[in-house]
């Protein structure tokens, strides 16, 4: 379903459960997530706070209110730690779920469709691309200060909305049952990309052993660090870390490797001519730089040494997702032709083969950044 299968008058009959202070002056779908329904409540008083509605796809998340128990931990988690600041500041820096009137984080309907509502953040803006170093820079400082204030947060609290979100082992355990079943007959297409998985199963489990022997700590992360999930200011200063569904226990090296997959290509994630993927090292610098300020007080010698192996890790586990939903016939991700898992899955492992290549001059990046702040 997506926000034109509803009403102007059900939408409003919804707004109805939720304890808001205004009248409302239009409501209209926001946004172009492909996940959850939402729809902007706009306040009749120009001066009065907006709203967002959203319908939380209970098909992707399908344990509701485990979801919304782990956002309301994590937002109280937040407004403690900055328990100084003034409240109108709190509601510019940190998602405010707003209560149904019987003091619930969601409101169900008679169709068993789960709803939540936030304060609206005006004046922001998000990027889905990463054209600056400055972007860059306020990106990784606003991941780093999301990952340092939930540092001290017990991530036996927060349990998983999406089991084995970023585990390559299951992500492999499934592509191998593709292969194993090859029902679409794609098998014969892929015998490169596969050969070039298989080179790397080992070395792309470390982070999963270190956590397994606890060298790696357990730390409550984002899993979901593309640069549009952070808001900035008309300044293009980091102001808020939203899209919290998939905030869950997991390794720092995840919020970091998938954030420089999404800004450290020069083309595109599905880029059918390999030849141009290259690396924008100017950018994972700057991000660098803004995470390792934030992160510098809480990171272990081994979560440091993690971020460069994070980073190798989160294109070749996209590369497997994508492989394996081509040899099971595309049911998952949305296509555009026959064929464009495979072209995401190439241009992936293209990507890490890059950053194989660059791996030294990356790891130095981050070591002589760590140094400099500490």
């Amino acid at each position: 379903m997506n926000n034109t299968a509803f009403s102007e008058s059900q939408v409003r009959s919804l707004v109805s459960k939720f304890k808001i202070d205004a009248g409302i002056a239009s409501i209209k779908p926001f946004g172009s997530g492909h996940i959850n329904d939402t729809f902007r409540v706009v306040n009749d008083d120009p001066n009065g706070k907006d709203y967002l509605l959203q319908r939380i796809n209970h098909h992707v998340f399908k344990n509701v209110p485990l979801l919304m128990n782990n956002l309301v931990i994590v937002t109280a988690h937040l407004r403690k730690k900055l328990g100084t600041l003034p409240k109108e500041i709190l509601e510019k820096i940190i998602l405010t779920i707003v209560e149904t009137k019987d003091d619930k984080s969601y409101f169900k309907d008679a169709d068993g469709s789960y709803w939540r509502m936030f304060l609206f953040l005006k004046d922001t803006k998000s990027y889905d691309l990463v054209t600056t170093e400055k972007q860059a820079f306020e990106g990784g400082k606003a991941f780093g200060s999301f990952q340092a204030l939930l540092s001290d947060l017990d991530p036996g609290l927060v349990k998983d909305t999406i089991p084995n979100f970023h585990n390559i082992e299951f992500r492999l355990a499934n592509l191998q049952k593709a292969i194993d079943a090859d029902k679409e007959e794609r098998l014969k297409n892929v015998g490169p990309e596969v050969e070039f998985i298989m080179q790397r199963t080992d070395s792309m489990s470390e982070i999963l052993r270190l956590g397994r022997t606890g060298i790696l700590p357990r730390r409550i992360v984002h899993n979901d660090t593309k640069f549009n999930n952070v808001l900035l200011d008309s300044q293009d200063h980091a102001q808020c870390v939203i899209d919290l569904d998939t905030v869950m226990p997991g390794y720092v090296a995840y919020d970091f490797g998938d954030s420089i997959r999404t800004i450290i290509n020069t083309a595109a994630e599905d880029e059918a001519d390999t030849r141009l993927i290259n690396l924008n090292i100017p950018l994972f610098e700057a991000y660098t730089k803004g995470y390792l300020q934030e992160t510098a007080g809480f990171l272990t010698g081994s979560e440091l040494q993690s971020l460069i192996k994070g980073t190798l890790l989160l294109p070749y586990i996209q590369a497997v997702r994508f492989l394996t939903d081509y040899l099971e016939g595309d049911h998952y991700f949305k296509i555009h032709f026959t064929g464009h898992n495979l072209q995401r899955a190439r241009a992936q492992l293209a990507l890490v083969n890059q950053l194989e290549i660059h791996k030294v001059k990356l790891e130095k990046i981050i070591t002589n950044n760590w140094f400099k702040i500490n």
